[in-house]
């Protein structure tokens, strides 16, 4: 027994199991108009249908991580794993929700760049690798660095970072040191170091 529970989503109640939902979308060679009460697949087709369903549970699992937090799709694909779900039906129910729009790297990037600002001082090379590091491709982190650096100054993060490290005594080499390594470049580190230690 079929019934349509929402705009493209069907619960399927077979004869000899539990009732489980698929998404339309997820049908690859079953055409949604055909699976109807009393409607009998089997081999392929039954397949089909059947993975539809595991796609969907992949979904509704992901969903519930997008409903607490933007998600990367490299990050949500690992935690679905660690849960042991499939790959292929996570990349399936990952696709889904990108075409709908509830996942999306630009959107994570703006965010957790937003957010890392709060305890972190770093210049763009630092936070360009940490983007690659959770995934991000270089064209959308490039993107959400250029937005985030429009309205978050580089050189401010800098002279902040080298405030903290005035304040725990650190002398000119070990400043450029720790600038380098939090992702300023050398010129701007330089300059930013100078107008500390050598204005007026």
């Amino acid at each position: 027994m079929a019934e349509q529970v929402s705009s493209g989503c069907i619960k399927i109640a077979t004869a000899d199991g539990p009732a489980f939902f698929i998404r339309t979308a997820y049908l690859q060679c079953v055409d949604p108009k055909r699976i109807a009460a009393l409607s009998e697949f089997s081999g392929v087709e039954e397949q089909d249908i059947l993975d539809a369903g595991l796609c969907y549970t992949v979904e509704l699992r992901a969903a519930a991580y997008l409903a607490r937090a933007e998600q990367s799709r490299f990050g949500l694909s690992r935690k679905l794993i660690l849960k042991g779900l499939e790959k292929p039906y996570i990349e399936r129910a990952l696709d889904y929700l990108e075409d709908v729009h509830y996942l999306s790297d630009s959107r994570y990037a703006a965010a957790w760049l937003n957010c890392r600002k709060i305890t972190h001082h770093e210049g763009r090379i630092r936070l360009a690798a940490e983007l690659a590091s959770r995934g991000i491709d270089r064209h959308t982190a490039d993107d959400a660095l250029n937005e985030y650096f429009k309205e978050n100054s580089e050189e401010e993060e800098c002279r902040k970072a080298v405030e903290k490290c005035l304040m725990h005594g650190m002398n000119h080499d070990k400043i450029m040191r720790s600038l380098i390594q939090h992702g300023f470049n050398a010129g701007m580190a330089v300059a930013v170091i100078n107008s500390f230690l050598y204005s007026g």
